[in-house]
């Protein structure tokens, strides 16, 4: 179908890009001016910002509480933004939509982004949140049971990272990762997926912006041809949790999401793979109001029930 006439609507509105070297601290400023205050936010029981002492180092991290309880699943949440924008902030209002609709506690975590933070360091706060969580049940109030991971766009390639990451160092506790939208193969040949070109101009996030968007992270040593950077080329997918990989219809990431969960399903992992029609990328982010892309939040509420 073609894109949703409301997402249309917003992206005719756009003006045109400045021109020269993407700014960060500009971008981030004009971010954060976008985000809506406490008041007209989804209300939960408890908001919290605090630190998580970890391996890594102090980790900023916002813990959302739905609803009164004695005890909670967990889902660890890890903000998009091209590994260098996006903030707790940012993406408070999708932290909040999981914890409402999931029932579970959310921990989002204010990962070190790039260029001041050369990689691994972003990936490796979102891993040790993980351990943390686990580690600090009692302090979080977590039943034991679920233990989720959850990411858009960015910070689903950091979902999926992670999960390895957890494979191979035995650690066993997460129950389940939803990756919305992620960027799985960050070498951006056109010639390598489909979608690069069928949607390359037109939907908000272009093709040709890939490379530009992703050069902060890319230049501060994040080899594209690493697994960790670069998930789809781990050649190895056995033993990863279950998997809820949403795509959108109109996104150039869309076919590289679908193979990672193809190769998933192939290699014995219980994978689901949901396209969203008439969607662009970055729509649970910014489209979520409306209610048909609302229903991403209620389909990852299903997914993180199952087997918990």
């Amino acid at each position: 179908m073609s894109l949703h006439p409301e997402i249309a609507k917003f992206i005719g509105s756009l003006p045109a890009p400045p021109p020269g070297p993407l700014d960060p601290a500009a971008m981030r400023a004009g971010e954060a001016a976008m985000v809506p205050p406490l008041e007209e936010r989804l209300p939960l029981h408890s908001v919290e910002d605090t630190t998580a002492q970890t391996p890594a180092g102090d980790v900023p991290v916002r813990i959302y509480t739905p609803v009164d309880a004695e005890a909670y699943g967990l889902l660890v949440y890890f903000h998009g933004g091209a590994f260098f924008l996006g903030s707790l902030d940012t993406h408070d209002h999708v932290a909040r939509s999981l914890a409402k609709e999931t029932g579970l506690k959310v921990v989002s975590v204010g990962y070190r982004r790039a260029p001041e933070a050369a990689f691994p360091a972003g990936l490796q706060d979102c891993y040790a949140v993980v351990r943390w969580a686990a580690e600090n049940g009692e302090r979080l109030a977590w039943d034991g049971a679920a233990l989720a991971i959850a990411g858009d766009s960015s910070g689903g390639t950091f979902v999926a990272a992670v999960a390895a990451m957890a494979h191979d160092e035995g650690f066993d506790r997460i129950t389940h990762q939803v990756l919305f939208y992620p960027s799985l193969d960050l070498d951006f040949d056109v010639d390598r997926y489909a979608s690069l070109r069928e949607n390359a101009v037109g939907y908000g996030m272009e093709t040709a912006g890939l490379k530009p968007f992703n050069a902060f992270y890319l230049d501060s040593g994040a080899d594209p041809a690493d697994p960790l950077v670069s998930p789809i080329k781990r050649a190895d997918l056995t033993g990863l949790p279950p998997a809820l990989i949403v795509t959108a219809e109109h996104d150039p990431l869309r076919d590289e999401g679908e193979l990672y969960g193809q190769r998933l399903k192939q290699a014995g992992v219980d994978a689901t793979v949901s396209r969203y029609p008439g969607a662009g990328h970055g729509f649970v982010q910014h489209f979520s109001w409306i209610p048909v892309y609302h229903r991403v939040f209620e389909e990852t509420a299903a997914f993180v029930r199952s087997g918990s």
